[in-house]
């Protein structure tokens, strides 16, 4: 992914700081840098090394994400991807997406759009990269404006998110600052492959510090979640870059380590299968996770996913902030501008973006799921959307989403919402009935009201295969089941258990693997000379034929017991010198052996 500054953006912005340090003293400049911790542009996110002159392309070369579809044999897998030259590394952590190289030279473009369209594959995609949401360090402010706006002073009377984690997927974390020293929990570095977090840009360390640095301490900042933890997972190479693989893994190794809320701060994600992927594990486990919109100004097109909280940023007087993307995927809208937080270095900024809306978001999540540990994503969610100030258009908008987030409207609806005991609808769209032979595509329409966790593929009573993300399709191998009728059955299950099974699809099996034995012989025949013929001294033309409705093997012409010609074919042909043969009879013969092993010969007598 693009960094979020355009080239103009980053030349002007640093232009701005150029005037701002010309316009200060030396003894302001140290204390305006001892205030950010970092220096004057405290994230990095305008240093004149900026990521996107290192950055030229967007996704990583010489591989690619791929998933299977549910129930695709791992040879049948690695033959699709062995037609373009991929080979899988393995599985991403936790999901059923593989990690594909690719050979040198060869269009990772090219290979995703001819892989996508494989009857064995669900989905195929670059590994994009993701450049941080961040935009501008905004000037230092002595308050935090969000924290009242969002009304998290009455909802700490109800819940400051005690006894929840929140995954921080970012360029990892200052964990010897002094606000947020004491909120850490192991993490993981998802792009090294270690446990050392330490953050590598800056970013991480604001994000964190939004969602939920300490409070009471008489340090610093306070947070929307001060009394959740923090788990940093570092996604990032040293420039402040992510892919979607890295992230993705980052994400599954949370849920596994026990996150149950997760921000990710980066552009693009929410456009990722790879990443919905990932998101749609963390829901399994009751997980929700909340992700930046971005912040290019205009309305994306990225799809709505109802995998993770798409987040848009507004301003002190509840506006959308003019750089805030915006689209039918944004579900919710906080606090962007001018955000007061932590700095990596030990020291606070102000800093703008939609990466600093989110965590807000994974905040007022962590204050909900604390006071209900029991709660589903889905749950979280309703309680965080139903609550929302509607600002727009009346209802969910494309500005918006469902309105500003409030937390402690969502502390307060969380008490009313209510246990979910709909079942899923379910239902195979293809195929309808009919004959089917071979590997078969399997597809299923679901929904819930809470959202559907998983759907299965079930035949004749066995399990075949699970898909976790819409749209559900499997790849059935009607092979191993015996020819006749078989059922076709799929079901949908939510967050809570809830389940159902889909009205059954009866097909017909037409496999045959005993075939009728072939049991007849070739037929064969010397069509030149004729039985008895007398030839004299010279070039003799000797022809012979042979046929077999299941293909030859081998055909032989032979002249008194030496093979003279051979082959395949149903025509052999040799020129027979007669001159220096001794006079008498000499016998000519063909033989023939068809594919099942069937044998005929036939044989003439001719004299000199």
């Amino acid at each position: 992914m693009k960094p979020c500054l355009s080239h103009t953006d980053r030349l002007q912005a640093r232009a701005d700081i150029v005037a701002l340090i010309r316009g200060i003293s030396r003894s302001s400049l140290r204390a305006l840098s001892a205030i950010v911790g970092t220096g004057i542009v405290a994230t990095g996110f305008l240093t004149s090394s900026s990521p996107a002159s290192a950055r030229p392309l967007e996704f990583a070369v010489g591989r690619i994400l791929v998933a299977p579809k549910a129930g695709v044999t791992d040879a049948d897998f690695s033959a699709a991807l062995a037609a373009h030259g991929g080979h899988s590394q393995g599985k991403l952590r936790g999901l059923n997406v593989h990690l594909v190289t690719l050979p040198p030279g060869q269009s990772e473009r090219d290979i995703v759009d001819k892989l996508a369209r494989h009857p064995h594959v669900k989905f195929a995609e670059l590994d994009q990269l993701a450049a941080p949401a961040g935009t501008t360090n905004d000037p230092y402010l002595a308050n935090e404006w969000h924290l009242p706006k969002i009304d998290a002073l009455t909802a700490w009377n109800s819940s400051t998110g005690a006894g929840t984690v929140i995954a921080i997927l970012d360029t990892g974390v200052d964990s010897t600052h002094p606000d947020l020293a004491a909120q850490i929990v192991p993490g993981w570095n998802a792009y090294d492959n270690n446990s050392n977090t330490a953050d590598v840009y800056g970013h991480g360390t604001g994000v964190a510090g939004t969602a939920a640095a300490a409070a009471n301490n008489a340090t610093g900042v306070a947070s929307v979640a001060w009394g959740a933890r923090i788990m940093p997972i570092r996604i990032t190479d040293t420039s402040g870059y992510a892919y979607w693989s890295t992230t993705a893994q980052g994400l599954t190794w949370a849920a596994d380590n026990g996150a149950r809320v997760a921000n990710i701060s980066f552009l693009g994600v929410a456009g990722s299968s790879t990443v919905q992927s990932a998101a749609q594990y963390m829901r399994s486990k009751g997980g929700v996770v909340a992700v930046s919109a971005g912040n290019n100004g205009i309305a994306e097109t990225t799809p709505s996913t109802d995998t993770m909280i798409v987040v848009s940023a507004t301003n002190s007087t509840d506006t959308k902030t003019s750089w805030s993307s915006y689209g039918a995927f944004v579900d919710l809208a906080a606090p962007g501008q001018g955000i007061y937080t932590t700095a990596r270095g030990g020291g606070y900024q102000s800093a703008s973006g939609t990466s600093f809306s989110s965590p807000i978001v994974a905040g007022v999540a962590a204050l909900v799921k604390g006071m209900h540990p029991e709660f589903t994503a889905a749950q979280i969610e309703s309680a965080l959307f139903s609550s929302a100030v509607d600002l727009g258009a009346a209802g969910k908008d494309t500005l918006y989403g469902y309105g500003r987030v409030s937390a402690s409207g969502a502390v307060a609806a969380a008490g009313s919402v209510l246990v979910d005991t709909t079942a899923p609808t379910v239902a195979i769209t293809a195929p309808t009935g009919g004959t089917v032979s071979g590997t078969i595509s399997v597809s299923a329409n679901a929904s819930d009201n809470t959202g559907v966790a998983r759907v299965e593929l079930w035949v004749n009573g066995q399990l075949v295969g699970t898909d976790t993300a819409a749209p559900y399709s499997f790849s059935w191998n009607s092979a191993t089941v015996t020819d006749g009728s078989a059922s076709l059955a799929a079901v949908a299950y939510d967050a809570t258990g809830n389940n159902k099974s889909s009205a059954p699809v009866v097909v017909t099996v037409a496999n045959s693997s005993t075939k009728v034995a072939d049991t007849t012989p070739p037929s064969v025949a010397i069509t030149n000379p004729s039985n008895g013929t007398k030839v004299g001294k010279g070039n003799v033309t000797v022809t012979a034929s042979a046929s077999d409705a299941g293909g030859l093997t081998s055909v032989k012409l032979s002249i008194d017991g030496v093979t003279v010609a051979s082959g395949n074919t149903g025509t052999l042909s040799y020129k027979w010198n007669t001159r220096n043969i001794a006079v008498g009879a000499h016998t000519i013969a063909v033989s023939a052996q068809d594919n099942a092993g069937n044998a005929a010969s036939k044989s003439i007598s001719v004299t000199k």
